[in-house]
């Protein structure tokens, strides 16, 4: 997400491709298998064998199973990745491209209507859905070597290469690693939201914890070095999505409540056309304090209230109306990492060539030329040639990087 004024600079799901745990909510509502030490058993239950059941006897060592037993025996299936959550990626990772590449028509009602559509929910929903992945996050040694995988040296060589990038486009050199440009915010801010992640697991009312240092953050002009702006800005969305269930999901996959999310994003939408003559993008970045907006202390509380309601309830109408099943599109959604930090290169090209500025694109038709190209370079990012193209710089092994785990004899 980007500040139309600051703009020049990129990024699951996140993001962005969000590079947790890829298990989402199971198709057509049915319920996701428990894990194995999810089920009783004698050595998962605290208290061991029930009263009146004997002890079992004690194992003995199994029979080597001969050559051909082995080839004859079936390998285990591994699990299918769900494809709920990924079709959710693809579409918001489409958004975040159309929000991008709107910016230079926003003198135009309509491009600013559908820019506020857009910011109110693609990016939250894009949070909601890295806290729900990062439930488990500290749970493997693989996971938590992503924090440096991941996050931060796609995070260097994003911020070094953008840097670059505009120096090549005539303007001036500027690094600054502490404060993110442009799209780069999310892996910083997601770095800390997942670092922060045991914090919240070990509240016992963790949401309205963070909605309240939410409400409260916009009392400070809190800068964006860090992307500490967008982490309290953003944060009562990771928190939600981290508290979620998979049953959450499952709720959401009614029809009474797929026919109130279809009225949710036709009102969203009358309501930005609506207001956007006249209304602030500023509140749309979950980032500025109500004295950057001029707000006294009570409108401002309000708005940023307003502002959660109507994010999540846009979120949530989302979720209900993507589809659950296999599509064309979720396998693309497997990899919107890769659409997430290197669509800026086309969109910042693209913006200072002023190749977005032709004055028929101030309009409706404008709208939808731009929303037709940028969902075509969305497909393109996420295809698999461009994963093979980028995966060394954008997911780079560092297995050297980290210590074996050391095994434990028994």
């Amino acid at each position: 997400m980007s500040d139309p004024k600051h703009s020049p600079p990129v990024t699951s799901p996140s993001g962005p491709e969000d590079p947790g745990d890829s298990s989402g909510p199971a198709n057509t509502g049915a319920r996701w298998p428990l894990p194995a030490e999810s089920l009783w058993s004698e050595q998962t239950d605290p208290h061991g064998v029930p009263p009146g059941r004997p002890p079992t006897e004690e194992p003995t060592a199994p029979r080597p199973r001969t050559a051909v037993e082995q080839a004859e025996r079936p390998e285990p299936s591994r699990r299918k990745r769900d494809p709920y959550l990924d079709n959710v990626k693809f579409v918001l990772i489409a958004m975040v491209v159309i929000g991008h590449s709107l910016v230079p028509t926003l003198d135009a009602d309509s491009s600013r209507a559908a820019y506020i559509f857009i910011y109110v929910f693609h990016m939250p929903l894009f949070v909601l859905i890295s806290g729900y992945l990062s439930r488990n996050f500290w749970n493997s040694n693989a996971k938590t070597n992503k924090l440096v995988d991941t996050f931060v040296v796609p995070y260097v060589i994003v911020e070094v290469g953008y840097a670059a990038l505009r120096f090549a486009l005539g303007q001036k050199w500027s690094l600054t690693i502490i404060d993110p440009s442009w799209l780069n915010w999310y892996l910083l801010a997601l770095l800390f939201w997942r670092l922060s992640t045991p914090v919240w697991k070990r509240m016992k009312n963790p949401v309205p914890v963070a909605i309240a240092i939410y409400l409260f953050a916009g009392f400070s002009q809190i800068s964006g070095d860090f992307s500490m702006d967008r982490f309290f800005g953003l944060m009562p969305f990771f928190v939600i999505g981290l508290v979620m269930q998979p049953e959450h999901f499952e709720m959401l996959d009614r029809r009474w409540i797929k026919i109130l999310s279809v009225v949710t994003v036709l009102g969203a939408a009358a309501v930005a056309i609506l207001i956007a003559p006249k209304a602030t993008l500023k509140p749309f970045y979950f980032k500025h304090s109500y004295m950057d907006m001029d707000l006294s202390w009570w409108m401002g509380l309000g708005l940023r209230a307003g502002l959660l309601l109507c994010g999540l309830a846009m979120c949530f109408a989302v979720l209900a109306l993507v589809p659950r099943g296999e599509t064309w599109y979720s396998d693309l959604g497997t990899r919107t990492l890769y659409c997430y930090l290197l669509h800026g290169i086309p969109v910042q090209i693209a913006k200072e060539m002023g190749w977005l500025e032709f004055p028929w694109l101030y309009g409706p038709l404008g709208v939808l030329a731009i929303t037709s190209s940028c969902f075509a370079l969305a497909i393109v990012l996420c295809l698999p040639e461009t994963r093979a193209v980028f995966k060394w710089v954008l997911e780079p092994r560092l297995t050297w990087l980290y210590r074996r785990p050391v095994e434990v004899k028994p």
